[in-house]
């Protein structure tokens, strides 16, 4: 009742309990754990679909097509690991061959994005009337990211949407805490999400684990395959070291576990360093306003230096496509990041999508599909 963040709060509310926890732009997260992996010699293969796998004289033979360019290629392994995440099940089915796998349970998440209805850069968790819980998160500065709802999903989960249910779920969770009523005409952005998981049998979707399974199928003679089900972005390393103990056992040792302290490209900074960060962006580049420079720090790091380069004004940027979007950060996104598309630069490597109108993501359309060759690959 005295702390600011009871301000928002519908009267009524007297106790709360904090604690500190950490938030990720996971499609950032997505996109630079697959550039560190190229920066250590990994080959990413962007809009490229496996269409088939088959064991061939003790040895995996994985036929692959631009999805882009429809070109085809075929490769081989000694072992194949399906990290397909939702897919799971449809890789084992349609590309694998073996019929009617069943081990994960695919459950929907929505989100809701709307204009900024309180201040400070705390969150909130709420208990909702159906024992779920409902958090509002400080998003991109101006606005609010209220979620998650769960649900059981039957489908392509690149289709997923936000359903007129889960809309109205989410706006009166909301509206049970906040003093601010949240109505349909309030949002601004929606996004959904699919989980795999594991099937455990849970009677619920909220109910059922998110740990995750590793599953070896390895005939006798035969190359192994390595079945992911389930697990969550929160503990992706761990599983990720998880996983390369198990392709040790068979392939045999890889060397030590690694990651537990290796930052991402750009992370080379303590986490109490960001503000610093931003000041020294601000101060190598001060035609930036203070918003932008923090936006390149929190995306981009210590390697907004590279990507901003020797630009001294906005003018040597290039191309303005609007907000505070430039084409030097979209051509690096191109070279760097394997975008190929606007939605790929205003939604999966930056959520400028909250900020440019239908006309400018137009013109940031047009300036891609000059621009990005058929099939091209980011530059290593």
């Amino acid at each position: 009742t005295r702390d600011p963040a009871g301000r928002p709060l519908k009267p009524g509310f007297s106790r709360a309990f904090e604690y500190s926890d950490c938030w990720v732009d996971d499609a950032r997260l997505v996109v630079l754990n697959a550039r560190d992996a190229a920066d250590r010699g990994a080959a990413i293969r962007t809009r490229t679909r496996v269409v088939s796998a088959r064991r061939d004289a003790g040895q995996w033979r994985v036929t692959l097509r631009n999805e882009t360019s429809g070109a085809s290629e075929t490769v081989t392994a000694a072992l194949l690991v399906n990290a397909s995440g939702p897919w799971v099940d449809a890789v084992l089915d349609g590309v694998v061959g073996m019929n009617d796998a069943r081990n994960v349970r695919l459950v929907q998440g929505s989100h809701i994005v709307v204009r900024r209805i309180f201040e400070g850069e705390r969150s909130y968790i709420f208990q909702n009337k159906d024992g779920r819980i409902v958090f509002a998160i400080p998003y991109e500065d101006d606005f609010t990211l209220i979620g998650t709802t769960d649900r059981d999903y039957a489908g392509d989960p690149a289709d997923a949407a936000i359903s007129a249910g889960e809309i109205d779920y989410l706006c009166a969770a909301a509206g049970d805490y906040f003093k601010k009523d949240i109505a349909r005409k309030d949002i601004v952005w929606t996004y959904s999400g699919v989980r795999p998981l594991y099937d455990d049998g849970a009677s619920k979707a909220h109910e059922a684990t998110r740990d995750y399974v590793l599953r070896i199928e390895r005939p006798a003679n035969e190359p192994a395959l390595l079945n992911i089900f389930g697990g969550k972005i929160t503990t992706y390393r761990r599983l990720a070291e998880a996983v390369v103990q198990k392709v040790e056992e068979i392939l045999g040792p890889r060397g030590p576990a690694w990651t537990a302290n290796a930052p991402l490209p750009g992370g080379d900074f303590e986490p109490t360093e960001r503000v610093a960060l931003t000041a020294r962006i601000a101060e190598r580049y001060p035609f930036l306003d203070r918003p932008t420079a923090g936006r390149f720090a929190r995306q981009y790091g210590t390697r907004s230096f590279a990507l901003l380069g020797d630009a001294t004004t906005r003018g040597d940027l290039g191309q303005h496509f609007g907000a505070d979007l430039y084409e030097r950060e979209v051509v690096w996104l191109i070279d760097r990041e394997w975008a190929r598309s606007a939605a790929d630069v205003i939604w999966r490597r930056t959520k400028l999508g909250l900020r440019l109108n239908d006309t400018e993501q137009a013109g940031l359309a047009a300036f891609l599909a000059a621009r990005v060759s058929t099939g091209a690959t980011a530059a290593a």
